[in-house]
C-alpha cells in the first residue's frame, strides 16, 4: 500500500474536550493510545466509553483459560477480566479509571440490535452470557435490556455529560458490526443533540481485510488507509513519537486475554501514526434526480473471505456495484449488482433508515428489503409489510429496489447498506453510508 499525499495531521487544541468511543477493550489502546497519550500530556479532560465487555471473543478466552468457556456465568467473568484489562491499558496511558464508562452491550451483537431491536420488539439475547439485560453491576446502567434505543439513550447520556469537543469513534467501513452499530448510535446520537454540541467526529478503522500492511511490529512504518478506502473521504493522521508507540506497545500487553492469542494483530497499529477518516455522505436531490455511485467500499467477487469454508466458498455471491438515485417522484432508486446469481440458499438484503429531527428516531420505519432466487419481501425491523408500496425487480444478477420516500417517513437523512449472506454466514457487504436529501 502507497499514500500518494501526506494526509493532513489531526490537532488538539487547549480548549478540547476529547471523547473515545471504543466497542470492545483494547480499540480505545490500538485505535486512539496516541491521541489518549496526547491529551494526557496536554491536560485535556478525556473520557472513554466502552460499547460492550468484549464478551463474546471465544477463541481467546478459551486460550486465555486453557480450556472452553460456555457457561454464561463464566462468559461474564471474562467480561469483566477485559474490564479489568481495559482499566490496566489505559492507566498506562495516563488515565484513571472514573475517566471511564463500560456500557455493557452484548459483544458481536450490537448491530443486530440496530436491525432488528427497536420499540416494542423482545430484547436481543446474547450468544454466549445468554441474557437480555445488560448483567454487569460495574456498567452504566445494569439491567437496561438490549434494545436500540436504550443504547441511544446511554450514548447521548455519555454525549451530554462530557460535552465533548472532538469525537473518536470506529469507522462505518469496518468489518466488525460492532464497530458498524457504535458509528451509526453515534452519528444519530450527534444528529439528536445538534441544538447542543457540534463535535469533530473522527472516526478509526481496526477490522479491514489485509490491513494494516505488513502484519506484526514495525515501528519504523507508518500505516496508511486501506487501498479499498484510500480514495473515499479525506483521511487524517496523528504522528506518535517513538516513545509514544513504546508506551502504546506496552499497553496494549495489558490486554492479556486478546494478547496470548492475537498480538500480531495487535502489534500491526504500533505505527508511527494513528489513522482517522470518514466515508463522505452521498447528496440526493435538488434540481435534478441525484446520482451516486460507489465502487471505492465493495470487494469484487474475486476478493472471497477466507474464513469460509469450501462449500460456502462455491456458494459466495459478492457485491459487484451499487447505485442510488431519486427520479423526481419522490421515489428512491437503489441497484445492486452481483458477482454471481443468487440461489436460494443466499439472502441479499437493502437497510434503509430514515431519520428527520423532529420525529424520535425509534419512530421512523427502518426497511429491510431481502430477496434470493424464490422471492423477496420487505420488513420494518422484524416486522413484514404487507402491500407495501415498494417494488422490488430482480433479474438473474440484479436486484433493483424502487422506494417511496414517504415510506422511510420522509426523511431528510438515509443510513443505507446492503449485504449478502449464507443462513448466518456473512458474505459481502456495503458499508453504511449517509444520504443527504435535498428537500
Amino acid at each position: 500500500m502507497t499514500q500518494q499525499t501526506p494526509s493532513p495531521e489531526v490537532t488538539l487544541q487547549p480548549d478540547d474536550r476529547i471523547l473515545i468511543f471504543a466497542p470492545h477493550p483494547d480499540d480505545e489502546t490500538i485505535a486512539t493510545g496516541g491521541i489518549i497519550q496526547k491529551a494526557v500530556a496536554m491536560g485535556l479532560p478525556i473520557h472513554v466509553a466502552f460499547l460492550t465487555y468484549g464478551d463474546n471473543n471465544e477463541t481467546s478466552f478459551m486460550l486465555y483459560r486453557k480450556r472452553p468457556t460456555l457457561k454464561a456465568k463464566a462468559v461474564q467473568g471474562m467480561g469483566l477480566v477485559r474490564h479489568d484489562e481495559a482499566v490496566a491499558a489505559t492507566g498506562v496511558l495516563g488515565l484513571k479509571p472514573e475517566q471511564l464508562t463500560f456500557l455493557g452491550y452484548p459483544d458481536f451483537r450490537t448491530l443486530v440490535i440496530w436491525t432488528e431491536h427497536w420499540g416494542d420488539v423482545e430484547p436481543c439475547e446474547s450468544m454466549f452470557t445468554r441474557t437480555k439485560v445488560v448483567p454487569y453491576p460495574n456498567a452504566l446502567r445494569p439491567g437496561t435490556p438490549y434494545r436500540s434505543e436504550e443504547i441511544l439513550a446511554d450514548v447521548k447520556t455519555v454525549l451530554r455529560d462530557f460535552k465533548p469537543t472532538k469525537v473518536f469513534v470506529s469507522h462505518p467501513g469496518d468489518h466488525n458490526p460492532d464497530h458498524q452499530s457504535l458509528y451509526l448510535y453515534t452519528r444519530v446520537a450527534l444528529w439528536d443533540l445538534a441544538s447542543e454540541m457540534q463535535p469533530m467526529l473522527y472516526p478509526f478503522l481496526v477490522h479491514h481485510p489485509e490491513w494494516p500492511a505488513p502484519d506484526g511490529y514495525h515501528p519504523e512504518l507508518a500505516s496508511p488507509p486501506p487501498d479499498r478506502l484510500a480514495g473515499e473521504g479525506v483521511w487524517l493522521t496523528s504522528p506518535l513519537s517513538q516513545e509514544q508507540i513504546e508506551r502504546k506497545h506496552k499497553a496494549v500487553q495489558e490486554h492479556k486475554s486478546q494478547w496470548r492469542l492475537g498480538h500480531k494483530l495487535l502489534e500491526s497499529f504500533m505505527r508511527t501514526n494513528e489513522l482517522f477518516g470518514d466515508l463522505p455522505s452521498l447528496a440526493l436531490g435538488g434540481t435534478q434526480a441525484g446520482v451516486a455511485t460507489a465502487t471505492g467500499d465493495a470487494r469484487r467477487s474475486e476478493v472471497i473471505p477466507s474464513q469460509l469454508t469450501h462449500s460456502e466458498r462455491a456458494k459466495y455471491v459478492g457485491v459487484e456495484q451499487r447505485s442510488l438515485e431519486l427520479d423526481g417522484h419522490g421515489n428512491l432508486i437503489a441497484t445492486i449488482e452481483f458477482s454471481r446469481p443468487l440461489t436460494s440458499a443466499v439472502l441479499a438484503s437493502v437497510y434503509f433508515f430514515g431519520y428527520r429531527p423532529d420525529v424520535p428516531f425509534a419512530q421512523m420505519p427502518k426497511l429491510n428489503l431481502r430477496t434470493d432466487d424464490l422471492a423477496h419481501a420487505v420488513l420494518d425491523g422484524k416486522r413484514r409489510l404487507s402491500g407495501s408500496p415498494a417494488i422490488v425487480e430482480r433479474s438473474d444478477k440484479r436486484f433493483k429496489m424502487t422506494v417511496p420516500l414517504s415510506l422511510l417517513g420522509d426523511p431528510t437523512h438515509i443510513l443505507g447498506s446492503a449485504r449478502t449472506s449464507l443462513a448466518a454466514v456473512p458474505f459481502d457487504w456495503v458499508a453504511w453510508r449517509v444520504l443527504e436529501l435535498a428537500m
